[in-house]
Formats: structure tokens, sequence, C-alpha cells
């Protein structure tokens, strides 16, 4: 498989598609710029206030990587003041289902582990039966 980020093409085995989706899904912003989109077309400003901890720079950076890898198109109006929206693609689009459960899971280990004032760092320790 095939890959082209930054202009360079990288082989991938096919056993490394977990890679792959970490490649293009990794970093701390992508998930939840995705998130926001997965709701329609937004303007960075929308998505800024949407995401108030990421900077301007970091969202910026994370929406041009997410628009090389195709997940999101970058579409700018000649007005001004110039406007731009995002919104999914077909395979941003495609993670939806993907983005919920990631959604969902974070949620249950915020409340699992976060959520005990006098729990440690590491949270509070759990059996794992198999």
């Amino acid at each position: 498989m095939n890959s082209v980020r930054d202009g360079k093409e990288q082989q991938t085995p096919d056993y490394c598609a977990i890679e792959t989706a970490m490649e293009v899904l990794g970093g701390r912003w992508k998930l939840a710029i995705l998130k926001q989109l997965l709701g329609g077309t937004l303007r960075f400003g929308e998505l800024r206030r949407a995401l108030p901890r990421i900077t301007q720079r970091m969202l910026t950076r994370q929406l041009r990587e997410m628009e090389a890898d195709g997940l999101l198109t970058r579409t700018v109006y000649r007005e001004v003041p110039p406007r731009v929206e995002y919104a999914l693609t077909e395979a941003g689009r495609s993670l939806d289902a993907i983005a919920d459960q990631l959604d969902a899971w974070g949620r249950w280990y915020r409340d699992t582990y976060r959520a005990a004032d006098g729990a440690g760092e590491d949270g509070p320790e759990v059996a794992i039966s198999s």
C-alpha cells in the first residue's frame, strides 16, 4: 500500500494497516476536528470556537494534513474578507462510526478512571479477566 504525505511516497506493507490509520488519524486534534465536521461544513473560526484549547497554528497544521490525506476539502470563497470552509470528504465521513465509538470510549474512560478524586495518576486498579 502506498501513501503520500509531503510529496513523498511511502511503502507500507498490507499487514501494517493500523500504522496507516495512525499516520492519517494520529495527532491530538485530528479526531476532535473530524467529530466537529461530522456535523457539517464549518469555517475556521467556528472550528476554533468549538475546540478552544487548540492553537490557531495547530488547527491550521492539522487541517492541512487532513486535506492532504483526503479527509476534508477546503473551499476558499473570493470575497472580502475571504471566507474559507472545511467539509469532510467521503473518506472523512466514513469515519463516523469509528469517531462515535472512540467518543463513547473516551467518555467511559474519563468517567471511570479520571472522575475518582482519590485515584492516582494511573487511575484505580482494575482486574482484567480473560
